[in-house]
């Protein structure tokens, strides 16, 4: 929290951010010599600063059963199937629930999710149990999520259509995110109040950059998806909480609008993206922005050596935390194939810790 409040902390502040994929995580454990999967979680886990939490789920059961093929529904009506990439798999979305809607009418008549389907009555509780001691409830800054409204909106619609849409139907996207953003100021409202106080930041996200620029124009982003977080964000902000926002991509041209929105931390930093550097980050926005990610999932972490790892942290240790506001996490989840080796030097130059 130090470090959030644009601060020089003892040191850059840890987190694991998306975490291993599973292949990679069984390579690591077998590096290390852990014993088990469970073993290597609490390994990494007690490296981190940050803890998630969340509610448990008590809605209708058939809104997030699993199929026999292994397919997944969502509380939003969206089905997810794995897809394998050998050893292992990602899910990859296989029905989009509005994908037939025509107008703003299928939305009226649309089985939305409610708030209600969550227990947020022990969620207290569970973040009380946080803590490195029985008498340190910060020790760690707690985190939840996750609010993605433009996203979550193009799951169930298609991504091509949704694209569409923003030019021939605006009246359909503007409701259909008015009805997710809705939904997710209920949600997070019930579960902060729920929390009383406890948590200090909100995950939120839509991914706007592509590996080379931005997914739309600027103004039409500030005209069909920025307000639609401006009310998100300044119902969160009532809690007093930060709000950290994640982007894949080439953004750097939307950062401006993003502070403009309410952001306080920008979330991912893929710095292998065009544009994205981080010493000019830091330099044109660090006064009113942190920053949590950044360690290269696509080229360093995977084929660089150890080395390189250990020169890119201390570089984006260097060019972002300087005076605080920095978070050092991997860019995004660390991929299958990334050496064992390459995640150990990782984890020891963003910690200090062998």
């Amino acid at each position: 929290m130090t470090a959030l409040a644009r601060k020089q902390p003892d040191r850059a502040p840890f987190n694991l951010g998306f975490g291993l994929q599973p292949p990679v995580k069984q390579d690591f454990m077998r590096y290390m010599g852990f014993d088990s999967l469970r073993e290597t979680d609490d390994y990494l886990m007690g490296l981190a600063d940050m803890r998630n939490v969340g509610p448990d789920y008590r809605g209708p059961a058939d809104k997030v059963r699993v199929e026999k093929d292994g397919s997944v529904n969502s509380i939003w009506g969206i089905v997810r199937k794995p897809m394998s990439y050998g050893p292992g798999s990602y899910d990859e979305i296989s029905y989009y629930p509005l994908a037939g809607a025509d107008g703003v009418d299928d939305l009226t008549n649309y089985p939305w999710p409610s708030a209600e389907w969550y227990d947020f009555d022990n969620l207290k509780s569970k973040i009380l149990k946080i803590s490195r001691d029985d008498n340190k409830r910060n020790s760690y800054a707690v985190y939840t999520g996750i609010a993605n409204i433009y996203e979550t909106a193009w799951y169930m619609r298609g991504f091509e259509r949704m694209f569409m849409d923003l030019i021939d139907n605006p009246e359909f996207v503007w409701e259909l995110l008015s009805r997710v953003t809705d939904y997710q100021i209920d949600y997070f409202s019930k579960l902060l109040q729920s929390a009383g106080g406890l948590v200090d930041i909100v995950f939120t996200a839509d991914d706007i950059g592509s590996q080379e620029s931005l997914l739309m124009s600027l103004p039409m982003w500030e005209k069909m998806v920025k307000p639609h977080h401006i009310r998100l964000n300044k119902a969160l902000h009532e809690y007093g909480v930060k709000i950290m926002y994640h982007s894949d991509g080439a953004v750097m041209d939307a950062v401006p609008g993003l502070i403009d929105m309410g952001i306080d931390i920008l979330e991912a930093l893929q710095f292998d993206a065009r544009g994205m550097d981080p010493s000019l980050l830091k330099e044109r926005f660090g006064d009113r922005l942190c920053f949590h990610g950044g360690v290269s999932v696509q080229h360093t972490l995977p084929y660089g050596s150890a080395d390189d790892v250990r020169e890119e942290v201390s570089g984006l240790i260097r060019a972002l935390g300087k005076n605080g506001g920095y978070i050092v996490a991997p860019a995004h989840a660390i991929q299958a194939g990334t050496p064992p080796e390459n995640i150990a030097a990782f984890l020891s130059a963003a910690t200090g810790r062998e």
